[in-house]
């Protein structure tokens, strides 16, 4: 649990407001921001081959090289505020450094799953997940505050250099712990031997039908998700004229919810199973939208009933995404499940986000509805609530439970055999 916290911390440092501000910092054209914004979707796609590697060489194994070496990727970056370079340099080291973290972050949890999936039992999954979350939620929502003031404290470009600098080298320092505490972790006596996987494994999610109904729930939801995720950030900074700090206590009220949400879906789950829980938390997050609407500048109160609202619900849904390919799998073909339903995921992200930046060019810079005067961002965030409410419905045909088996029953015997044979 621990080592879960720190790498809240690794996350606070390195994305979200800091990838934003590194974004600002370098002066990054719109082309390579769209870049950015869809590099943790596309990155999703090194889930099929990440998945390959696991079985391959063994998921405590992968985990500690992928996830060791990501959490390290960044740490380049500490020196870019002061060396001499032209402004391209530093955009195409740190877009480099950006991707090769993402990347093998991506491949390092692929493994990390099929580790927990072998070290936990089922029965208390839920329960022993949601407990972690909470704590991950904690830490989360310091360390994201502290990001927040320390980003707000760069005023110029010299000090806004200093504060980022200081955010990676804290980053890099809580990876390597992460990454030592890790390897303190044993193998589960559960695992399977580590070799090359045939496909019939790799094809086990497409064959079964349980996991196409969650592939098909996880592409239509990441796909509305994607529509308006790269705006809201930029809404909160352009629009909503938030700043950092403002924009971290956001985040760490949505952290602080899940936290307290999350041992309370656990205990559903663990009784309930996961499917209730994924349908509650994707009905709630069709509606987290709507509040964005109301919210502007010098009214941001709707927002404190999205953080509540999404944080709650993202608590659920997360716990959900991750116990059902669990559930769904074997030994032998988890690391193929869990991949596949990231990999779909990421890449249903990756085309809503680009259809969002299409539809936002097209919209109206200003509007209104109901009286109220809004801009084109808003009207994105509703096309994206729409398209939650319609995802959320096919989390209605997910079903964990495996198929009945036919049992037959011996016949009885007929009373003028039984004679005979008697």
């Amino acid at each position: 649990m621990l080592e879960g916290a720190l790498a809240e911390v690794v996350g606070a440092c390195t994305s979200g407001g800091a990838l934003t501000a590194w974004a600002l910092y370098l002066e990054l054209p719109p082309l390579l921001i769209g870049v950015l914004g869809a590099l943790p979707f596309t990155a999703q796609l090194v889930q099929l081959p990440a998945a390959w590697c696991t079985r391959r060489f063994g998921s405590r194994r992968a985990a500690l090289w992928t996830i060791g070496i990501s959490r390290q990727c960044v740490l380049p970056l500490a020196c870019l505020p002061f060396l001499p370079m032209p402004v391209g340099s530093r955009q195409a080291i740190f877009l480099g450094c950006a991707f090769t973290s993402a990347a093998l972050g991506v491949a390092g949890n692929n493994a990390w799953t099929s580790w927990m999936g072998d070290l936990v039992p089922g029965i208390v999954r839920g329960r022993y997940f949601g407990r972690r979350s909470a704590l991950c939620a904690l830490a989360a929502t310091c360390a994201s505050l502290t990001a927040g003031l320390v980003l707000d404290g760069g005023h110029n470009p010299r000090e806004a250099g200093a504060a980022l600098c200081a955010l990676t080298i804290a980053a890099s320092l809580a990876g390597a712990v992460t990454t030592w505490l890790l390897s303190q972790q044993h193998e589960s006596r559960r695992a399977i031997p580590p070799h090359a996987a045939p496909l019939q494994d790799a094809l086990a999610p497409l064959h079964d039908v349980r996991a196409r109904s969650l592939l098909a729930f996880q592409l239509a939801w990441s796909a509305a998700g994607g529509i308006a995720a790269a705006f809201y950030p930029l809404h909160m900074i352009g629009n909503l004229r938030m700043g950092f700090a403002r924009m971290a206590i956001y985040t760490a009220a949505v952290a602080a919810f899940r936290m307290v949400a999350a041992p309370l879906w656990g205990r559903v789950l663990d009784r309930g199973g996961a499917r209730p829980v994924l349908v509650a938390s994707a009905f709630a997050l069709g509606l987290s939208p709507l509040f964005w609407i109301f919210a502007a500048e010098g009214r941001l109160w709707p927002l404190a009933i999205d953080a509540a609202v999404s944080g709650a619900a993202n608590a659920g849904l997360s716990l959900a995404t991750f116990s059902l390919p669990l559930a769904l799998s074997r030994p032998a073909t988890r690391s193929f499940y869990v991949g596949a339903l990231a990999a779909a995921g990421g890449l249903a992200a990756g085309f809503g986000s680009a259809a969002g930046g299409a539809a936002v060019k097209v919209l109206p810079d200003a509007w209104s509805l109901l009286g109220q005067p809004l801009v084109a961002a808003q009207a994105l965030f509703l096309v994206g609530a729409g398209a939650r409410l319609c995802a959320a419905g096919l989390a209605l045909r997910v079903n964990e439970r495996a198929p009945a088996e036919v049992v037959h029953m011996p016949r009885r015997a007929q009373p003028g055999r039984a004679k005979l044979s008697a």
